[in-house]
């Protein structure tokens, strides 16, 4: 119990800051993203902030698959997040590729460019 105290009064001291990053997805989880921050939901309440610069950011989120049009953007923004990177593959297109995966214009998901330290995957209801 006394652990699971200090990992709270911890996470008091610096909320994260997430950047958002729509690397050619669908939107469907772009809209999901936004909706937690809707008053619905509220994260904000939690100290979970959308930040509008990556160079703020403690967290990176990523939506929809690589592809080539979007890749220097991704790697630029990337490398713009200050150590240490959290970097969250958010839904089937970025953890995975699909269904965008045999595309020529794909480089594929996320975790073929950077290393990924979280998978959210699936879509969201309805979309697919």
């Amino acid at each position: 119990m006394e652990m699971g105290m200090g990992f709270v009064a911890g996470s008091r001291v610096k909320s994260p800051w997430l950047f958002h990053l729509n690397t050619g997805s669908c939107a469907g989880c772009d809209i999901e993203i936004v909706a937690a921050l809707t008053p619905r939901y509220d994260v904000e309440r939690l100290g979970c902030v959308l930040v509008g610069s990556p160079r703020h950011a403690d967290v990176l989120l990523v939506t929809g698959p690589v592809t080539r049009q979007m890749l220097p953007r991704f790697i630029r923004v990337y490398e713009q997040v200050p150590e240490p990177k959290v970097v969250v593959a958010v839904g089937t297109c970025a953890s995975s590729g699909t269904p965008f995966l045999g595309s020529p214009m794909v480089e594929g998901p996320v975790d073929r460019i950077v290393p990924v330290d979280v998978y959210v995957v699936g879509c969201p209801t309805g979309i697919m």
